[in-house]
């Protein structure tokens, strides 16, 4: 389990550099509940982590951060909580498309746009068209997103391609994700204790290392984040049986 070094602990090596990361944020209601809060101030805390989380994998070198923002399950939640959370999305992608812009980032998303509505789809297509040239990180925020629609979608898109349905392999199915231009992650952290993957980047998680964080997603932060990387960068990964770099 990642956590912060306490004062008498040795400090932790610096994780190698160019990481693809991915974060299941897990924890807002939690939070929220524990500190006496609605939940819309819950999942604004969890936008303010996102915040903090994405200068510091800047900072370590990571090159892809994807996080799991709204899943295509998330419709089943109250309709005042989705609400407050298509709302909160809209402004923070007005506030950290600028940042991403001046940090030389990129700001992506993946998932089913045609239910989100013309406001936040706008401000999708804004922000990616802002952040179009960073080379220094890509930040890819899955919303409305859910692997195993991912992979029914990539296959009708292969489909649609002309790809004779009898033959679809593997490559085929990679071209067609979302976003097909991003590397397989490297390592998948979860916060606030739990310990499973929710629909989250099925395909493209199938080699990935788990970490599993106890904090919750609005106490997550660079210290976490670097403790994460860091038992990340000591696994050694196995790929059918062969052992390989941590960071390829």
């Amino acid at each position: 389990m990642p956590h912060s070094a306490s004062a008498t602990e040795p400090p932790l090596a610096d994780p190698p550099r160019g990481i693809r990361a991915a974060i299941i944020m897990d924890g807002n209601g939690r939070w929220a509940t524990a500190h006496g809060v609605n939940i819309t101030d819950g999942h604004r805390a969890g936008g303010d982590a996102l915040h903090d989380v994405t200068e510091a994998a800047l900072d370590l070198g990571v090159s892809e951060l994807t996080v799991y923002g709204f899943s295509t399950e998330n419709w089943r939640r109250d309709p005042d909580e989705i609400a407050g959370i298509m709302q909160l999305f809209i402004e923070l992608v007005d506030r950290e498309a600028p940042i991403m812009l001046e940090r030389g980032a990129r700001m992506t998303f993946m998932g089913r746009r045609e239910v989100l509505g013309e406001e936040i789809c706008e401000r999708m297509r804004w922000a990616e068209e802002l952040t179009a040239g960073g080379t220094n990180m890509t930040l890819c925020i899955a919303f409305n997103y859910g692997g195993r629609a991912e992979i029914i979608d990539a296959v009708r898109a292969a489909v649609a391609a002309g790809i004779d349905p009898a033959v679809i392999d593997e490559d085929d199915v990679s071209r067609h994700l979302y976003r097909p231009e991003l590397g397989a992650p490297d390592v998948i952290i979860r916060t606030a204790g739990e310990q499973r993957t929710s629909n989250f980047l099925v395909w493209q998680g199938a080699y990935a290392e788990f970490v599993f964080a106890d904090t919750l997603w609005p106490d997550f932060g660079k210290p976490e984040l670097h403790a994460a990387l860091v038992e990340y960068a000591r696994r050694e990964r196995r790929f059918g049986g062969r052992t390989s770099e941590v960071v390829s």
